[in-house]
């Protein structure tokens, strides 16, 4: 494949919705499989176990896929990894679109979040390389309204073909997929990151440094690194799972049907693209932090609302609009902006990469036991969400409190040196230290 930069770089809102869009496709997987299973919990005999293992197995793919996706896209450039990425999305939709059984369902599922999970980490870098100093923050943040489309628009599918049993299952699968070849074929026209591509050749320099990540336990990148994994992990371990299981809850919790459970995201939809952008309004600007602060507070309260009132359409409504402004301002979004600037090019990925990991492998082992939690108490288990949301919220307001860490602004300043090589060490001495 070509890695030649082009001589007219695109539009830098065209590369930040086509690649954005993975936010969206990551949404709509998560989303439209929590309904799909319900809708397939009868025709393909799914128990509850069943449905928790799925739901496990969806997560711990997304986590590997991230984990995976992130270091191919530092070590062999974004596009290669997003194209082929969005290629196995399709190919998992298929997949669970034609499942008669559990074992087909659970391989579709596997492919489904491998690919998912591993476009995540590089579609974003790519945004953020594709961006100017003036208008990143606001892409950033805009993949993260993006988002919250996707997760409603598998919601808004839901509410027409949630009475169809296992058909709206498949009907919401084939909306992830026709999105994802959409997406495919708009990402081939799609250059390589300038960004990528310029550090690529410095590696290749006498004077590079390797790319290692075991930089990112050290130094300068520890301290983000380590708040992103703390602060990432714990709130996502709370919205995945209320995410996840919001079908299984408003079903045989709440007893509300399919259709109607859906149409709880169409209700705080306008409340989900407000604040997000606003949030994009904020993302680059010293405010952020205070905003973060209001955030938190709305986003670990959300989850005490239906145990403190009961679980009913009006109060899973509710929560899931106060969650949705808190998530807004204090959750994927700030952590994408912090991601893509506490790191240099060929460690950005991989740091988002192994981020996303860890908090989807959390998420995955917590959804095999949480069908169980919620046949015990339900209260006690959204109360311990909201305890593990403010711990997950109090770690990245310790850890970037004061930070203002930009390697956008570092690496123009001078080449990054990470693991100097023999060759390098005397041209090192003469090179300034990364600032903090």
């Amino acid at each position: 494949m070509n890695h030649r930069a082009p001589a007219q770089p695109p539009h830098a809102w065209r590369t930040g919705v086509v690649a954005g869009m993975a936010s969206y496709v990551d949404a709509a997987a998560i989303v439209s499989t929590g309904i799909a299973l319900v809708l397939y919990q009868e025709p393909l005999h799914l128990t509850g176990g069943r449905i928790g293992a799925l739901s496990g197995a969806l997560t711990a793919a997304i986590a590997t896929g991230a984990l995976l996706g992130g270091r191919l896209g530092d070590r062999f450039g974004r596009r290669r990894v997003f194209a082929a990425t969005m290629a196995m999305v399709v190919a998992g939709c298929a997949l669970t679109v034609l499942s008669t059984g559990f074992a087909p369902l659970l391989l579709g599922v596997l492919v489904l979040g491998l690919g998912s999970g591993a476009d995540l980490p590089v579609a974003l870098a790519m945004v953020a390389e594709s961006a100017t100093d003036r208008n990143r923050a606001a892409l950033i943040g805009f993949s993260n309204v993006l988002w919250g489309v996707g997760a409603a628009a598998a919601s808004t599918v839901a509410t027409v073909v949630g009475g169809w049993g296992r058909t709206g299952g498949q009907v919401l699968y084939g909306h992830v997929g026709a999105v994802a070849l959409v997406l495919l074929l708009a990402r081939l026209r799609l250059p390589e990151s300038p960004a990528w591509l310029a550090a690529r050749r410095e590696r290749a320099s006498p004077r590079s440094a390797g790319a290692s990540a075991r930089a990112l336990f050290a130094g300068p990148y520890l301290r983000p690194f380590a708040a992103l994994l703390g602060f990432y992990a714990l709130t996502n371990l709370a919205a995945n799972t209320s995410g996840q299981f919001g079908a299984y809850v408003a079903a045989n919790v709440a007893h509300l049907p399919v259709d109607v459970s859906a149409r709880l995201s169409l209700l705080v939809l306008p409340v989900t693209v407000a604040a997000g952008l606003w949030f994009m309004r904020i993302a680059g600007t010293p405010r952020r932090l205070r905003y973060f602060a209001f955030g938190a507070a709305c986003l670990a309260g959300g989850y005490l609302i239906p145990p403190l009132f009961g679980f009913s359409l009006a109060t899973l409504a509710l929560s899931m609009a106060v969650n949705a402004v808190g998530g807004a301002f204090a959750f994927e979004g700030i952590m994408k902006t912090w991601a893509q600037e506490s790191f240099p090019t060929l460690l950005r990925a991989t740091a988002q990469g192994a981020v996303i990991a860890t908090a989807r492998y959390l998420a995955a082992a917590f959804a095999l036991v949480t069908p169980a939690l919620l046949r015990f108490d339900p209260a006690l288990l959204y109360g311990g969400l909201a305890a593990v949301s403010a711990a997950g919220l109090a770690i990245g307001w310790f850890g970037f409190r004061g930070a203002r860490r930009d390697e956008f602004t570092t690496v123009l300043l001078r080449p990054v040196q990470l693991r100097p090589t023999r060759a390098a060490a005397e041209s090192q001495a003469r090179v300034s230290p990364l600032g903090s």
